[in-house]
Parts: structure tokens; C-alpha cells; sequence
């Protein structure tokens, strides 16, 4: 019975992806095998030395001490993709509200107390200080084309606009699903001045810390439009500010709220929305809880931040799994270790991410928990799980 810790509400189609046969899972649990979160912060909590995995349901995890759950050889998996129409809707959303200044003229007319007649003519009077402007021909620059950006690049296509996008690192399964008429930024630069409004679709890194700088914006097309519902640090709010004061930018649509954000007239600042949609949530939870139960279970990664994916069907055998260094001759220590255990491989598959490395093994015996200290002891392994005959 493997033991599921859930923080913060997971919803309940998920969970049920959980069968009570193999697992439980509940708010307040010691010891658990896995946790499954959304937004609760796990850098000031302790993580039990129990834990083989954490998923978050969402995309980032920012949440999530990465680097310390490498040390542990601890999988950390994401959710990319699951609410990626929910955070499209609201990006497309940002846009038609700055065009059409939609929130000031919405103020406007909850301060009007005019009745009747002078209302009417107090409505006619006041639309003229909120003429818009129309998407179609304007330039979108697309910061990130992973699940999220690349469909708000095809749907801003959908709309008229004209769409450049900028992601060096842009795999070849969202490339696919990117439409032919996204044009291609071969720098930042290039993109924010060939803009009339700016999407950003980045996690939230060191290489992604103050993108928006007044070094780019100061490259935007006057009266330009950005639009932020990928993480506030993305955005230096210092220099977003100055340029709404200066008009070179005319609005800023983000879903992080800050007094300095919130003060500003020219600002949109919503309450976090971006996956808060219940179909979203849903899919986060189905996907989160699909992934843990892969992993315990069967030892498969796919979705992880931190670990190289790797899926290997499952035989009538025995199977651990070994997270390492990336460094030489580990399969082959892994393989004496079993062999001075009488056990035959018959199957093996090893993955690398970066200095990180897994391996999943099926052999012909089952393991012995000497063995397993024998490749525990191997200098490089931090973590081994056996896993034994596949579960019914």
C-alpha cells in the first residue's frame, strides 16, 4: 500500500486515478511514499525521508526545492500541457481588454448615477475617452512556445494577428503543433521591437529573471500592449511602470498583484486566474496522480523537471529502478552488483538528464535486500527502489 500525501484541494477525478487497492491517500499522513501539491510552499517544510516522488499539479514548481530532491534521487514531476487552454483563454482575454480598454470603461459606468435620459447621454459621452483599437494586423510576440505559448500563438493567429515567437529550446512535439504562420524571432531583441503587444509563456528561472527589462521595452512599438501570465519575476515592475508613465507601453495585463502594480491606472492586475478553471484543475490532478502511480508502481518517469523520462513496459519479472550521478561505468557496477547476486537481467533501460541519471532494471530472481545495499553502496547512487513483480 503506497501512501499518498495531498496538499492543498487536489480534485477529486484525480484522485480517483489512485485505486484504493494500491494506495491511499488523505491530508495528514505520516510516512507518505509521494506527495501531490498545487501552490503550497515546500521550501520552509520539512519533506519526509519517505518520500520516492512529488508531482505538482501545474507547470511550475517554483514551489518545489528541485535541486534538494536531486541530491535524494527523488523525481519531481509537472502537469505541462493540462491547463494550457485555461491560461490561452485568459492570455487572449488580456489582449482584448487592454485593445478595448474594457476594465476602465466597465468603472466608468458602475460610478455613473445618472437616471434615465442623462444616462443615456452621460454613456454616450463617456465611450469616447475608451476608443480601443482591433487585433487584426497587429503584431503578438510569443515568449515561450511550450504547450501554453503555442497555443496562444495559434489562436492569436485564429484572430487576424500577425504572431512572431521567440524559444530556443522549443521541442520538436510542440513545433509540430505550431502553426506555419508563427513566424520566427532569432533573438528577444528582435521580437519586442517588431511588437505591437508581448505574451510571456517562461517559467520562472535565473536565465528568465527580469526579461522584461527597460533595455527591451525602451525596443517596443509605442502604445504596446504586455500581457503576463507566466510568473511576475519574469517582469521588472520598476521599469514596466516607467514605461506605462512614459506611454510606451499603454497597458500591462498581469495575474500578479503587487501595491505598486495594483496603484497604477494603466494596470490590470488579476488575482492569480490563470488555471483557475475547474476543467483545468481536473486535468492537473488526472495528470499528477497519473504520474505518481506510474512511478510507484511500475518505476516509469514521464513529465518530471528534474529526471530524464523513462518507460519500459513491464515484464513477468523482478524490477528496481536506481537514480545516480551521471558518471562512467554505472550501469556496469549495477550489473556486477546483480550478478554477484545470481540474477540475470532481462531487461534494462538507462536515462540521463544533465548529471542526473536512471535506470530501471527486470531480472530473472527476486532482489535481495543484500544486493540492494551492495548498489546502494556504489559511490554515485542516491537512491534505489525495488519495485518487485509487476501489481495486478
Amino acid at each position: 500500500m503506497f501512501r499518498i500525501l495531498t496538499l492543498n484541494n487536489i480534485a477529486e477525478i484525480g484522485l480517483r486515478r489512485l485505486p484504493a487497492k494500491h494506495f491511499e491517500a488523505a491530508t495528514a499522513l505520516k510516512n507518505p511514499d509521494a506527495i501531490i501539491l498545487r501552490s503550497q510552499n515546500m521550501h520552509d517544510r520539512e519533506i519526509p525521508a519517505s518520500v520516492a516522488a512529488i508531482a505538482r499539479a501545474g507547470a511550475g514548481t517554483n514551489n518545489i526545492p528541485i535541486e534538494a530532491m536531486i541530491a535524494r534521487g527523488v523525481p519531481v514531476f509537472n502537469t505541462p500541457g493540462a491547463n494550457a487552454n485555461a491560461v490561452k483563454e485568459l492570455a487572449i482575454a488580456g489582449l482584448l481588454i487592454a485593445a478595448r480598454n474594457l476594465c476602465d470603461a466597465r468603472e466608468y459606468v458602475k460610478g455613473l448615477t445618472e437616471t434615465g435620459e442623462a444616462l443615456n447621454k452621460a454613456v454616450e459621452v463617456g465611450k469616447k475617452q475608451f476608443v480601443g483599437f482591433e487585433l487584426p494586423d497587429k503584431t503578438l510576440g510569443v515568449v515561450g512556445l511550450g504547450a501554453i505559448g503555442v497555443e496562444v500563438a495559434n489562436a492569436a493567429l485564429a484572430l487576424g494577428m500577425k504572431v512572431i515567437g521567440f524559444d530556443p529550446k522549443i521541442t520538436v512535439r510542440n513545433a509540430w503543433q505550431l502553426s506555419a504562420g508563427v513566424e520566427h524571432a532569432e533573438t528577444l531583441e528582435e521580437l519586442f521591437q517588431r511588437s505591437n503587444a508581448i505574451t510571456l509563456h517562461v517559467p520562472l528561472v535565473d536565465d528568465t529573471k527580469g526579461l522584461v527589462n527597460a533595455k527591451r521595452l525602451a525596443l517596443l512599438q509605442k502604445g504596446a500592449v504586455l500581457v503576463n501570465f507566466a510568473r511576475g519575476g519574469i517582469v521588472d515592475n520598476k521599469a514596466a511602470l516607467a514605461a506605462l508613465d512614459s506611454g510606451l507601453l499603454g497597458a500591462y495585463i498581469c495575474d500578479f498583484p503587487t501595491e505598486e502594480l495594483i496603484a497604477h491606472h494603466r494596470v490590470v492586475a488579476l488575482p492569480h486566474l490563470g488555471a483557475s478553471t475547474l476543467e483545468a484543475e481536473e486535468n492537473c490532478a488526472i495528470m499528477a496522480a497519473e504520474s505518481i502511480r506510474d512511478f510507484l508502481l511500475n518505476g516509469n518517469i514521464r513529465y518530471s523537471v528534474n529526471f530524464p523520462d523513462a518507460r519500459l513496459p513491464r515484464l513477468d519479472a523482478w524490477r528496481i529502478t536506481i537514480a545516480n550521478k551521471n558518471v562512467p561505468n554505472m550501469v556496469g557496477q549495477i550489473s556486477t552488483s546483480l550478478a554477484a547476486g545470481s540474477l540475470n537481467i532481462e531487461n534494462l533501460l538507462n536515462k540521463s538528464l544533465g548529471e542526473l541519471a536512471y535506470t530501471i532494471v527486470d531480472v530473472n530472481g527476486a532482489v535481495s535486500e543484500e544486493t540492494c545495499a551492495r548498489i546502494r553502496a556504489i559511490d554515485g547512487v542516491l537512491s534505489l527502489r525495488n519495485l518487485g513483480k509487476p501489481v495486478t
